[in-house]
């Protein structure tokens, strides 16, 4: 498990010395929902694929199942690694989020442009206290979503996101 995890360095609006916003990073949460979802089906793979190669080809083959355990070990560090990398700044006319590890992207949404601000939270979000918060615009293209924020955080994000863009749009 991760120990340490990325921390709200300032507020909206707030920029470091040097023009850098005070990013914020995920809840530790979507981390763990993320991996307990990994070795639930990884598992659940290597029960199934021993048992069937145990049945039809012989106990020898029956070890060729350790193989989705090596790809869980690898897929937890990736989890980890990702996790890390999501992060979003509230400056004073835009949003940034910015994801990725060997692709990083880095998303500018203007507060006048937004449409539509959603929160959502799926069954296995809900179970681990989970909300998404997912921005629509004008361009069909724009992929704006933070995923596994703390519901409490999503719906102040959401109502905030649609004060300023209301703000922002009337000024047009």
């Amino acid at each position: 498990m991760e120990t340490g995890s990325p921390q709200n360095t300032g507020t909206a609006g707030d920029e470091r010395a040097g023009g850098e916003p005070g990013w914020t990073g995920l809840p530790p949460g979507l981390l763990r929902m993320r991996r307990l979802l990994l070795v639930v089906w990884l598992g659940l793979l290597t029960i199934g694929l021993g048992l069937l190669l145990g049945l039809l080809a012989g106990p020898g083959w029956a070890a060729f199942a350790v193989l989705p355990l090596a790809l869980m070990a690898w897929g937890w560090m990736m989890l980890g690694r990702n996790w890390r990398s999501w992060r979003y700044a509230e400056r004073a006319d835009d949003l940034l989020i910015s994801r990725g590890v060997l692709w990083r992207e880095e998303t500018v949404v203007p507060y006048g442009r937004m449409q539509l601000v959603e929160v959502t939270s799926g069954p296995v979000e809900r179970h681990f206290g989970l909300a998404s918060v997912q921005l629509h615009t004008a361009a069909a293209a724009t992929d704006a979503t933070i995923p596994g924020l703390d519901p409490a955080e999503a719906e102040r994000l959401r109502d905030r996101l649609t004060e300023l863009g209301e703000a922002r749009s009337a000024g047009l």
